[in-house]
């Protein structure tokens, strides 16, 4: 196919067809916080019909920050313009009678519910699974939370922090001399809400396969996703009784690390996996740009993974590489470095990746309009690329309540029902 004028052109034809999302159709109840909403988006991305119930007052993904010029307000949350971009809003008080009972009849129209309440609080609403699939017998349920729906954590209260810790992955962030440090951006829910898009669709797929409707509840526990999103940590452990430490600032072995550069840091990996491999063709580097003392390197102890673990051997290579590494820029030894098939790459910051040019080549920032502010904001595109079903936003995030007035008429809810329900507090 050769994507031509917004749509799918077959070759050799002029027949053009429009192209629609991969998950045209699929309508989405999101009402999650930080757990699930990054969930939603995926789901929205991809074309789904995504509705955000929020309850009185917003969702708390508003009140989190950074703010648009740095001033706190619920229309001004990057985080939330970003994570529910494309879906419709409802503001809807699951705590009253009438509330819950529109929210069933959303519930009836609904594929997919994501739900990131405490254990127990959607069944004492009458809205827990077993509750609404025997009149929805289609829907799959997603529920996300700290620690799963049963066992002995489940009541527990937690934060994205809280997750990381005991999911292990706190453990290896940071320096070993101190405390660990969190990875920024609450990468424990962000974990999850990816686990959970997979599980969904999953478990939407084989109701489709199945031509019947097979509704399942998705149990997703954030510490367990932690846990499986670890790299190797887990391995070691279990194949070799290796406990992993954090190493930041520290080289595990000579040539393999960060070492700074005219304008930055860069991460180099001369010595470490595929030594043997690598080893040889970064002292020619140097050799070839007439670096000081690189001929000492080609002594045949630098083969030797024991050697280059020693504290010598890390001193001796960081005292040759990284005066000549200060002279040049992080660009010149990405580029030199791609060019002799070497592993080096430019720590980069916000701004750097702003300017990056394969991310520019491949069209990955693009620009989402701010509902409340009028302003279009730069935010990552596409993290896939689909030829006939396309990603992308389907417009801004909704301002609070935006939608409510429509949904409820597409509900059979009358303008004068809404004004009443609006007047209880049902409805925002």
């Amino acid at each position: 196919m050769i994507q031509a004028n917004g749509g799918a052109l077959d070759e050799g034809t002029s027949r053009t067809t429009p192209l629609v999302g991969a998950l045209n159709g699929l309508k989405v109840l999101d009402a999650s916080g930080w757990s699930g909403q990054y969930c939603g988006k995926m789901f929205s991305d991809l074309g789904a019909e995504v509705i955000l119930v929020e309850p009185h007052g917003g969702s708390s993904v508003r009140r989190d920050g950074p703010f648009l010029d740095n001033k706190p307000h619920i229309e001004r949350s990057l985080p939330f313009a970003y994570f529910n971009a494309g879906k419709r809003s409802i503001g809807l008080n699951l705590d009253s009678l009438e509330g819950r009972d529109i929210f069933k009849r959303l519930v009836a129209r609904a594929d997919l519910l994501i739900e990131s309440e405490k254990p127990g609080v959607m069944a004492s609403r009458g809205l827990d699974f077993a509750s609404l699939s025997a009149s929805a017998p289609q829907l799959v349920m997603t529920s996300i939370t700290p620690f799963g729906q049963s066992g002995p954590f489940a009541q527990y209260d937690s934060e994205d922090i809280v997750t990381l810790a005991l999911g292990g992955l706190l453990y290896l962030g940071g320096y070993p001399e101190t405390e660990p440090i969190a990875a920024y951006g609450n990468q424990a829910c962000l974990a999850a809400s990816q686990f959970a898009a997979v599980a969904s669709m999953i478990a939407l797929h084989a109701g489709v396969a199945s031509n019947a409707p097979s509704g399942r509840h998705i149990d997703v526990s954030i510490q367990e996703c932690v846990v499986l999103a670890m790299e190797n940590a887990v391995q070691f452990f279990d194949l070799e009784g290796t406990v992993r430490k954090r190493n930041a600032g520290h080289q595990r072995q000579a040539g393999m690390g960060v070492f700074p550069c005219a304008d930055g840091q860069v991460y180099f990996m001369a010595g470490g996996i595929a030594s043997n491999r690598f080893w040889d063709g970064s002292v020619q580097w140097l050799l070839d740009e007439g670096v000081a003392g690189a001929e000492k390197l080609k002594a045949p102890e630098w083969k030797q993974a024991a050697y280059l673990a020693t504290d010598e051997a890390k001193k001796l290579f960081a005292s040759i590489f990284t005066p000549f590494c200060r002279t040049r820029t992080k660009a010149q030894l990405y580029a030199e470095g791609q060019a002799r098939r070497l592993p080096i790459c430019p720590i980069s910051t916000p701004r750097d990746l702003l300017d990056n040019r394969q991310l520019a080549y491949r069209n990955y920032f693009t620009s989402l309009d701010h509902n409340w502010s009028g302003r279009a904001l730069t935010v990552p595109g596409s993290p896939y690329q689909f030829s006939e079903t396309p990603w992308r936003m389907q417009g801004p995030a909704p301002r609070l309540g935006e939608h409510t007035s429509d949904i409820l008429s597409e509900l059979s809810i009358a303008p004068e029902r809404q004004s009443v329900l609006l007047k209880a507090g049902v409805i925002q």
